[in-house]
């Protein structure tokens, strides 16, 4: 796991700031590389790049200079690197922004990678320091554009601790003219201890990546251990980090800034970038703000496209090129539906010409149910609800799960009061952060809520916490009862027609800490929850080409087009009652690749699955199965044909999915929790009872015995397999889909997962399963359907295909050239040859029958020639009565029919002097196979 995380240094209280940077103590060359290495392109000029150690006040920078040489001067901008990394890190973006024309600085901070020294947070008497004797070195280049002498034209960029030396070196040293801080933080204190509550796992985390605390200012380690022990932040912690935090500084950042925030981001969440724009824009210096889909959590991080975000703010604001568009002054990534090719989550712009902030238009939302609820912070706080999980962004993290419109959160009975408002007749876009009143009473004195809004779908059958993000408040003085207003997390998310919100407070999370003495709080709804709607926030419509405007009519006939394929494309297809009893058909299936009219991942496929059959689904790599597994799972959405699950039309949250379990990755699961927990856990979040989970059933067709007591980590590759198929099995699903089960197992944890397989089909339910391993798909399948470049290529019994009256082994008495299998491959009656082991997979022509030559049904007529004396190793007998009964090499066939076609081959190949040894069909699934995709695995 990389816990290296884009950015967070601190800056210690000094009580005359500036005094510092006006000083013109010298900047120390330790050494430097005597080589200037070039990135080259065959279009713009070689990056040379220069490493220096440099000494700044006993301390040991290593830095890396990037120019594409020659005289002219030109801006400069300093790189940082994200925490727990290096200026390795932003490598790739330096070169890049030195091939646009200018003069780059990176380097890895204090107590990261090379350079030396103790891990500030940002002290501005350290990391910020640094930051000001680096600028005095860009000053003496003679490549870098001055505004005065030792005043280089200069810039800063990076992400999260990056982002933060980026803002606190705008507030400390006035020579730098721009910035584009990403992902970062504006209070410290406020991020780490949010309404005085301590947000534990991620600063465990900050501790943990950078090295442990002996990595850090030993106040800085004093201060984590003082608040982790106690569980609760004090007035000395959040002084320490407000020192180091750009608020410190609020009034001195009067820079053009680009903020780029994240909107998957429980670390530094939106309203930390929202501060930062007030602040800065009050002191008069154009800021844009970009919501961007990724964050700490994970997600889509938009690197292309926030690169040339950044490099335009600075073409503007350092080059001073007034033509450049720098983009909208406020702008939002939305996540749009699925990229048909990968899964992933498609996403679009939305823009707004100012930015509107996190209050924007309100709108009332009335909630229902019982306006007061009691609810339990159980003793030690366990167990916590679950929203993010904090360190899983280089995964992937919860929070792109979300954005799919998967609910992954957790909440415990008995521990949360929820509110309900009535389903939306329309869909609903909210941008910014909810509020809501509430009166809190508690138990105990130390009360600590988490609020969430979720998204619920109709029925309550899906409940998603969008971007995982809940707002934690601490409340004092509770006994005596407390009316409190709550700012919920600030997010920009969808709510469709028919679903309706969920305020849900409850009293633990994961992610933060709670007091560990039980206490019983009861909540009572005060107010409406109002929600932001930012209404000038709109995606901007593309524009149309002038033909338009002359052929009024052709447009007409387009729009109506589209409207009606888009009527048929969103009708409901009714259930087939026929296929009531029918696990799964699928007719006529394709999907073509993104951006493709002709090509197809899937095409014109069809076949049908009867209850208790084991399906192996085979083909090569790029022959369409995981697009149809997407398509089966209702993940995407087909181009033409449709599948059908017990006869019901799959679509995306079709409730006969609920029939479906799958298993298409490594399942994630929490280490530190039993095998049983995390099934138990996993139940929990579906909403589903427990009774409908079958969990003690499941257990036993996996097989894990006592294992399911210990935790996860302990477990190997093999158990994990098996508790992952155990998860989906839950409920026990009528159909259940493996994708790849056996990867990484070794040969004995292989069979115990074909046991596992085979078990649960006995009981009459189905099973596909795609794999690789074609022996094992032999010996686990009851039936196969095989798929090349999209298409189906045959579908039946194992024993049917393996056997099929359309392939031949030809084994050879020596080897044979490639030309002369060539010739074999042209002959009129086959369709394709592949080497196999001793001889040649010889698939005939569709329609033509295969069968022994000296098949005892083949009768007299079969054209049978005699072997060529210069064919060595070759017996063929002579289609007579006597002859069917002589020695001959050739094994018998299965198969009751005639076979003229084999016949004439075994001619054609004896003419070709091809040195046969035995003709026959072949028995082995693998040999089927190869021949079936004619070698193009």
């Amino acid at each position: 796991m990389d816990l290296r995380l884009p950015g967070l240094q601190g800056l210690r209280r000094l009580r005359h700031p500036r005094r510092w940077l006006a000083a013109t103590a010298a900047v120390v060359v330790l050494a430097a590389a005597g080589t200037w290495t070039a990135a080259a392109s065959d279009t713009t000029p070689p990056v040379h790049q220069t490493d220096r150690m440099m000494a700044i006040d006993g301390v040991t920078l290593d830095t890396s200079y990037f120019t594409t040489g020659g005289s002219a001067r030109r801006p400069a901008v300093l790189l940082a690197h994200g925490f727990g990394g290096s200026k390795t890190d932003v490598r790739k973006e330096a070169q890049d922004l030195a091939k646009d024309g200018y003069a780059v600085l990176t380097w890895s901070a204090r107590g990261f990678g090379k350079s030396t020294g103790k891990i500030g947070l940002n002290d501005p008497s350290g990391e910020v320091k640094d930051v000001s004797k680096l600028i005095d070195w860009l000053a003496k280049q003679p490549d870098v554009q001055l505004d005065k002498p030792g005043d280089p034209r200069v810039g800063m960029a990076g992400g999260s601790y990056g982002g933060a030396i980026s803002l606190l070196a705008a507030g400390y040293d006035d020579r730098v003219d721009a910035i584009a801080p990403a992902i970062t933080y504006w209070n410290l204190a406020d991020a780490l201890f949010p309404n005085g509550v301590f947000k534990k796992l991620w600063a465990g985390i900050f501790i943990n990546s950078g090295g442990g605390c002996a990595k850090f200012e030993p106040a800085l380690c004093r201060m984590y251990d003082r608040v982790a022990e106690s569980g609760k932040p004090d007035a000395q912690a959040r002084a320490l980090l407000e020192a180091r935090s750009p608020s410190a500084v609020a009034t001195h950042i009067n820079v053009p800034t680009l903020l780029l925030q994240g909107q998957t981001d429980s670390l530094f969440p939106l309203g930390q970038a929202d501060a930062a724009e007030k602040a800065i824009r009050a002191n008069g210096a154009p800021v844009d703000v970009d919501w961007i889909a990724g964050g700490h959590d994970g997600g889509d991080m938009e690197t292309s496209r926030v690169q040339a975000r950044v490099t335009s703010w600075f073409d503007r604001y350092l080059k001073d090129d007034k033509n450049t568009d720098t983009g909208p002054a406020f702008r939002v990534t939305r996540t749009g539906g699925v990229d048909s090719t990968d899964g992933a989550a498609l996403l679009r712009g939305a823009s707004g010409s100012a930015y509107p902030g996190l209050e924007s238009d309100p709108r009332t939302i009335a909630l229902t149910g019982r306006r007061e609820q009691s609810f339990t912070n159980p003793a030690g706080a366990s167990p916590p609800a679950i929203s993010a999980l904090p360190g899983l962004g280089s995964t992937g993290g919860l929070s792109q799960l979300s954005s799919l419109g998967i609910g992954v959160s957790l909440d415990f009975p008995g521990q949360y009061a929820a509110f309900d408002s009535a389903p939306v007749t329309k869909s609903l876009r909210i941008t910014g952060s909810p509020t809501v009143t509430v009166h809190v009473k508690s138990t105990s004195d130390d009360t600590v809520l988490f609020g969430k809004v979720y998204d619920v779908g109709p029925g309550g059958t899906q409940q998603v916490l969008p971007s995982q993000l809940v707002t934690p408040l601490r409340v004092d003085g509770t006994k005596a009862g407390k009316d409190v207003t709550i700012t919920l997390p600030a997010i920009d998310h969808d709510v469709q027609s028919g679903h309706h919100l969920r305020l849900v407070l409850a009293s633990t999370d994961l992610g933060y800490a709670s007091p560990a003495a039980p206490a019983t709080y009861t909540v009572t709804l005060k107010s409406d929850l109002k929600v932001p709607t930012a209404p000038g926030v709109t995606t901007a419509a593309a524009t149309l080409p002038s033909w338009v405007w002359w052929l009024p009519l052709a447009g007409a006939a387009i729009a109506a087009a589209l409207l009606l394929t888009g009527r048929r494309r969103t009708a409901s297809t009714p259930p087939a009652p026929e296929l009531a009893e029918v696990p799964l058909q699928i007719t006529d299936l394709s999907k073509r690749y993104a951006k493709s009219a002709d090509r197809y991942a899937v095409r014109d496929l069809s076949f049908r699955v009867e209850k208790g059959q084991v399906l192996g689904l085979l083909g090569p790599n790029g022959a369409g199965k995981t697009t149809t597994l997407r398509m089966l799972m209702g993940l995407i959405k087909p181009d033409a044909g449709e599948i059908r699950v017990f006869g019901h039309a799959i679509r995306p949250g079709a409730p006969v999915l609920s029939r479906v379990g799958a298993f298409v990755e490594g399942a994630g699961f929490l280490p530190h929790l039993s095998g049983r927990e995390n099934l138990e856990l996993y139940w929990q979040a579906t909403g589903r009872p427990p009774e409908d989970a079958h969990l003690e059933e499941a257990l036993e067709i996996a097989g894990l015995g006592d294992a399911l007591a210990r935790a996860v980590r302990t477990y190997s590759q093999g158990m994990r397999q098996r508790l992952a198929i155990a998860q989906a099995m839950l409920g026990l699903p009528d159909l259940l889909i493996l994708d790849e089960p056996t990867n990484g197992l070794d040969p004995p944890q292989i069979r115990e997962m074909r046991e596992v397989m085979i078990r649960y089909a006995e009981a009459g339910r189905t099973v596909i399963v795609s794999s690789h391993l074609l022996a094992e798909v032999e010996q686990t399948c009851t039936h196969l359907v095989v798929m090349d470049r999209g298409r189906l290529v045959q579908a039946g019994p194992v024993a049917e295909i393996v056997g099929s009256g359309d392939s031949l082994l030809v084994g050879l008495a020596a080897d044979i050239s490639d030309p002369l299998v060539e010739k074999i491959a042209a002959l009129p009656d086959v369709e394709s040859v592949a080497r196999a082991e001793g001889g040649l997979l010889v698939r005939l022509a569709p329609g033509d029958e295969l069968v022994s030559v000296n098949s005892p049904t083949s009768g007299a007529s079969s054209p049978v020639g005699a072997a060529s004396a210069a064919t060595p190793g070759v017996a063929v007998a002579e289609a007579s009565d006597t002859a069917r009964d002589a020695p001959t090499s050739l094994p018998p066939s299965p198969s009751t029919h005639g076979s003229p076609t084999a016949a004439r081959l075994l001619v054609e190949l004896v003419r070709l002097e091809v040195p046969v040894s035995s003709v026959g069909p072949h028995r082995r699934l693998e040999d089927a196979f190869l021949t079936l995709i004619g070698g193009s695995a």
